[in-house]
């Protein structure tokens, strides 16, 4: 769901705020307001400091003012510690910023910069706020979980070096950070090469605490005494004030109780020239710069989850969630920064070319990016990743904030979603119409129209009159629905929810220290306060099945609107100024606030009934770094445009590398009508979603895949149907993610990392390790692709084994009818293809392996399978399987790549699936020398002597031009658990 076109909202009276929502339901919709968000140039400290480099670049006799004082080093069990001062002026006292810099056992270095007077407390808050004096330092108790592992070997340099410290960390003592004393900045190594800088051009800025020298009111004659006093400490310091003391902005006034406080930090990756990452924004996967040019951005890219109203493409503006993860890449060597901050951030990006000078010999033209990085409040603390690939980053970043939620097999199926399934009735219909036209799906979901008058935990009673029974109709589906709830709770009378939240104190407060009110869906509402432990523990009991009655096991939920989306606050949020548990300013936690909202819900339904033990599912749009350990995130309100679709596929490739891989895009759009034959195509994109749902606005026509008629009903069933073939793939992919980190759908540069051609690729995506590369079509009347193939392996076509082979671009035909999808040779597809209403009636249907051989005639694949349903994989219940075929001696393998020893919960699961066998095994690119032959011996563990070594038919179809040969083996009755080998000799 999405807020609709509003402006900010005065505190009128109810009934005209109805009737202005009224009103947006009755009127079309407007492209995004950007007068509602503000670019840089109105947001004071991102202004400052842009400026601030403007002139520090603009300078040639500069010097940043911050120095590591030498006396104050100290080096403790793998810890440097120090105190940086900061020169305030000439003449003038210094001050104190604590410095550590951590070595973990990972290899990943953290550098954290304090401020000693707010550290301490030794300042003053102006208007008797009940702020907290310290800069806020718990954004790692949600972020992290892990990975924080002091190392053991890092060690000082033993070679003293004038105005530098250098420690050896890593393995082997490959990495090393130099520290320089004055001005202070920090080189990062690996064996001997620099890759990362900070503070190279002198923009390190942590604005240190002062004192505003207050006017007494009858001085000050309607704010002339305050302003000419103003303009003279800015004439004395040269700095800009206006904005230091409050801000203003559409109608609304943030009280900066502490002053400013803003950080920064300049970051270079010298001789990189691709940088990836800060998620969320509708934008290329490779960052492009933002000083202008040609292309090029004029904004820098902004991270401040908001609630923003049918987005636009191509654009550095801020979405709904933020990751400050950047990752920087080139041939042989792949770094990254992860900036730990909580609060509304800026990240500048340029890209420095240096030409080669002819008469230095060896001397290359590179490409160094330059970044530069704002926080309006907080620590400067920030993680530093030197690879040296791809997969390095993802397992190390996984290993500090948290792997993916391994979910339930039903959430990487299908979805069928809209705003708003009107009653129980039409839900009922939509299933039954799913079921007539053999469509598969998983999941039907319920926006914010079910409730009754907007009161969440409630069912209008007049439209779903037995949400019970319409759960039963559902189960005996093995389908689920999904139910919104958001974090505002509508301030009414006569409902205990609210009641309960304001009796025990558990809503966000205002500067005051009164519990906050503003206006989102319900009209005048308060916002549940997931900071406070006490209010966790009340959400949990909220949905019990006895509390929210009409829920059963096959109900799960879906959190918008939680980045805040306040209607009438500033930029439609939240005010800054407000307080949080413990006292936190709103503008300290703003991008962490969606995650512990998205959090609590994941624990309530794990708590919803003693001894049920289902994996949860919970959608949120709203997000930060550690959100995928709960669950799933979409790209929020897109648009029904040709353009919307094209930007989805980097845009859910850029969350997988940044470590949020359980992600889409509304399949569709969620504004406007889609021409049938969009419609189609993004299903057919789609498909490649890790989070697959269909979804659409209330005033937009119905679209449910039965409805476009004939052929685009059968065009969009055989993509669905694929999704399904291809759920063993997905889940084994999903499994990854949870385990290694690796993103589930994959950009060329992840999977080709020394392809210099291809690390701007992202159009195309590779579908985990299974050697499966899609490029969807997604140009309005397009009837071929240009897939581009990094590599000299075979590439077949997914459908009828059409050979592709040489690294360059390829056309591959993409008519309507056609999904372009290609198999990488050297890969081993599990599948299952037998067409089924839903997953959960696939459970106990038999696999189908695809061996891809490669040029080598070898190929190797993995499969994972557990229940699908609980966490008993947790105590070993599940099926790892390594297939691998060996191109010299002709045989075909599974193995086990489970470890751990044997559990009463691993015994009773492989029980449940004996009989779940491997009904076919197709190899494409088949060798000639096979011609001719009619059976296969199959080999079985544990089989009774008499059928240990049996021979199975075997069928081989010879090459015809462009396609390749291929061969079956049809049932040869092996079981998907056991240990088996297929001898083709």
């Amino acid at each position: 769901m999405a807020s609709r076109s509003r402006g900010s909202a005065p505190r009128w009276t109810a009934v005209f705020l109805w009737w202005a929502a009224l009103c947006c339901l009755l009127l079309p919709a407007a492209a995004v307001k950007h007068e509602n968000f503000k670019r840089c140039d109105q947001s004071g400290f991102c202004k400052r400091n842009r400026q601030f480099a403007d002139d520090v670049s603009a300078s040639s006799s500069w010097t940043s003012p911050y120095a590591l004082d030498p006396a104050s080093i100290a080096f403790k069990n793998s810890q440097l510690s120090g105190t940086v001062l900061k020169t305030l002026g000439e003449g003038e006292h210094k001050a104190r910023l604590p410095l550590t810099v951590t070595f973990l056992e990972s290899g990943v270095a953290r550098v954290t910069l304090d401020e000693e007077k707010r550290q301490k407390g030794d300042i003053v808050l102006r208007h008797d706020s009940k702020a907290r004096k310290e800069r806020y330092n718990e954004a790692g108790k949600w972020a992290l979980v892990g990975g924080l592992k002091v190392s053991e070997g890092a060690a000082l340099s033993d070679q003293v070096e004038q105005g530098y410290t250098k420690v050896f960390y890593g393995e082997g003592g490959k990495h090393q950070a130099i520290i320089r004393h004055q001005p202070f900045g920090i080189d990062f190594q690996r064996d001997g090469e620099t890759h990362i800088r900070f503070n190279e051009r002198g923009l390190l800025n942590l604005e240190h605490w002062r004192q505003k020298a207050e006017k007494p009111k009858e001085e000050n004659k309607e704010g002339e005494e305050e302003k000419k006093e103003e303009e003279k400490q800015e004439a004395q310091t040269g700095e800009d004030e206006s904005t230091w003391w409050d801000e203003s902005f559409g109608g609304n006034t943030d009280s900066k109780p502490r002053g400013p406080e803003a950080v920064a930090l300049d970051i270079t990756f010298p001789g990189y020239e691709h940088v990836f990452g800060i998620p969320e924004h509708a934008t290329k996967l490779s960052l492009k710069t933002t000083r202008g040019g040609d292309g090029n951005y004029n904004e820098p890219y902004r991270l401040y989850n908001a609630d923003v109203f049918e987005y636009e493409m191509d654009s550095p503006m801020t979405l709904y969630g933020a990751i400050p993860f950047m990752q920087a890449h080139r041939k042989g060597s792949t770094v990254g920064v992860f900036w730990l901050n909580a609060a509304e951030t800026w990240v500048d990006v340029v890209k420095a070319k240096s030409t080669a000078n002819p008469l230095a010999l060896g001397v290359k033209s590179h490409t160094d990016t330059q970044t530069h990085w704002i926080s309006e409040s907080g620590l400067l603390d920030v993680f530093v990743f030197l690879g040296p690939n791809p997969q390095d980053l993802t397992r190390q970043y996984g290993e500090l904030t948290g792997y993916t939620a391994m979910p339930q097999s039903f959430a990487i199926a299908y979805h069928q979603c809209r705003w708003n399934y009107v009653t129980d009735e039409d839900v009922k219909d939509v299933d039954r119409k799913f079921d007539k036209f053999k469509i598969p799906y998983d999941v039907i979901w319920l926006d914010i129209e079910y409730t009754h008058e907007k009161k969440y935990f409630t069912w209008d009673p007049l439209t779903f009159v037995n949400p019970t029974k319409m759960h039963k109709h559902l189960e005996k589906r093995d389908r689920k629905l999904v139910a919104i709830i958001d974090p505002h709770i509508k301030n009414t009378d006569n409902y205990p929810v609210i009641d309960e939240l304001k009796k025990k104190d558990l809503a966000v407060k205002n500067k005051d220290g009164n519990q906050y009110e503003g206006w989102c869906w319900p009209g005048s509402s308060m916002w549940i306060d997931c900071f406070n432990p006490a209010a966790i523990t009340w959400w949990k009991g909220l949905f019990k099945y006895d509390s929210f009655k009409g829920t059963a096991p096959n109900t799960f939920i879906w959190n918008d609107m939680n980045e805040p989306s306040v209607f009438n606050g500033p930029e439609t949020t939240m005010p800054k100024d407000n307080l949080h548990f413990g006292n936190w300013e709103h503008r300290d936690v703003h991008n962490i606030n969606g995650m512990t909202f998205h959090n609590a819900t994941y624990e309530a339904l794990i708590e919803r009934k003693k001894g049920e033990h289902r994996r949860p599912f919970v959608l949120t749009r709203a997000f930060y770094s550690g959100s995928q350990r709960v669950g799933a995130m979409w790209t929020g309100d897109n648009l029904a445009e040709w353009s919307h679709l094209e930007a989805s596929i980097p845009m859910v490739l850029n969350q997988g590398i940044s470590g949020f891989p359980f992600a889409g895009a509304d399949v569709g759009g969620f504004f406007g009508n889609p021409s049938k034959e969009l419609l189609t195509r993004w299903y057919q994109a789609g498909i490649y979603y890790p989070f697959f749902r269909g979804h659409a606005h209330i005033d937009t026509r119905r679209r449910e895949p039965y409805l476009p008629g004939s052929p685009y009903t059968e065009l969009i069933t055989q993509a669905l149907r694929l999704r399904y073939q291809l759920l063993p793939a997905w889940y084994t992919a999903f499994h990854e993610a949870h385990t290694i980190g690796a993103p589930i759908i994959r950009p060329n540069f992840y999977v080709h990392p020394e392809d210099e051609r291809g690390f701007a690729v992202d159009d195309q995506l590779y579908i985990g390790s299974t050697g499966l590369l899609a490029k969807p079509a997604t140009k309005e009347g397009a009837d071929s692709v240009s897939v581009y193939i990094a590599d000299d392996q075979p590439y077949y076509d997914y459908f009828d084994y059409t050979t592709y082979q040489g690294a360059g671009h390829h056309t591959v035909p993409a008519p309507l009818e056609k999904i372009p999808l290609l198999m990488q040779g050297g890969h081993i597809i599990p599948r299952r293809d037998r067409p089924r209403r839903s997953s959960g009636l696939m459970k106990y249907d038999p696999f189908t392996l695809v061996v891809v051989l490669d040029s080598s005639n070898s190929a190797n694949g993995t499969l994972y399978l557990d229940d699908g349903e609980t966490f008993d994989y947790q105590q070993g219940a599940y099926i790892h399987r390594r297939f691998a075929f060996d191109g010299k001696r002709n045989i075909l393998t599974s193995t086990n790549l489970a470890s751990g020893s044997r559990t009463a919960k691993l015994d009773a699961f492989l029980k449940s699936m004996t009989k779940v066998r491997v009904e076919k095994v197709i190899i494409v690119g088949a060798p000639k020398e096979w011609k001719g032959k009619t059976e296969v011996v199959v080999m079985e563990e544990g089989a009774k002597e008499s059928a240990r070594r049996k021979k199975t038919a075997f069928e081989y179809y010879e090459a015809d031009g462009k396609k390749a040969a291929w061969a079956v083996v049809r049932d040869p009755k092996v079981g998907i658990g056991k240990g088996w080998k297929i001898d083709f000799a």
